[in-house]
């Protein structure tokens, strides 16, 4: 990939990010702690997906008919249940390493996923029905950029769904100094300063013509794992649409 100037793409982040591709769907490999959030997050995109789109939830592939695209993809870890809902799925990362490993691991069940190593500010298809973006915003150099970018992909009647840590003392101690220390998160994968609380990414979305829905927190405990929450201090998801 050619790095546009216009790129929020941090170079350090992608290389980190590509160096743990290799193991990406081992679900007790380096990314163990995203296959454990992952059931957590399909769950709240389901309920948003059938709120904004009046689907049943008996439906099986509500997105049929609909372009979804999932920007900072890693090797597909939503990108493929998003084909399975029915949708025609585009993913972007900046790991050309994740690229590879999304298309190797979506060809042998014959899912037809449009896998592209490009930034979303360089990316000029527009009228996603739906686009998501999570645990990304925390690794871009410009997240103004980047939350203008994915603005642009969305069609005007679109649904957005980001996530991303909250900037608390909690989220330092459980995703940095916890996780990173005991290896449930490979070191160097969150800089705490770059979490981005509620308050700072709602103005980011307003900026961009975008307004919030919903906002929801992911909790963490020892006996049940992550569960939604009304407590934000972890992290959090958002349910977003065009102003």
């Amino acid at each position: 990939m050619t790095k546009a100037s216009s790129s929020t793409i941090n170079p350090e982040e992608a290389a980190h990010f590509g160096a743990l591709a290799a193991d990406w769907w081992d679900p007790k490999g380096s990314s163990a702690m995203l296959h454990k959030l992952n059931p957590v997050r399909l769950g709240y995109i389901r309920d948003a997906i059938n709120q904004h789109f009046h689907c049943k939830s008996s439906q099986f592939r509500p997105l049929t008919g609909k372009k979804a695209l999932d920007v900072g993809c890693g090797a597909g870890l939503l990108c493929e249940p998003l084909a399975r809902l029915g949708a025609r799925v585009t993913g972007l990362d900046a790991a050309p390493e994740n690229i590879a490993v999304a298309k190797a691991h979506a060809e042998p069940q014959r899912l037809d996923i449009d896998y592209r190593n490009e930034a979303v500010e360089d990316f000029g298809d527009t009228g996603f029905d739906l686009v998501t973006s999570l645990e990304v915003l925390e690794h871009v150099d410009d997240p103004q950029a980047f939350v203008d970018g994915l603005a642009g992909c969305l069609a005007d009647d679109g649904l957005m769904i980001m996530s991303t840590p909250n900037r608390t003392a909690l989220s330092k101690i459980l995703l940095v100094d916890l996780a990173e220390r005991t290896g449930q998160i490979p070191r160097g994968t969150h800089h705490h300063d770059q979490f981005v609380t509620p308050e700072e990414l709602e103005l980011l979305l307003n900026a961009a013509g975008l307004k919030v829905l919903d906002t929801t927190g992911i909790s963490y405990g020892p006996a049940n794992g992550f569960s939604l929450s009304d407590n934000l201090a972890l992290n959090y998801l958002m349910t977003v649409v065009k102003a």
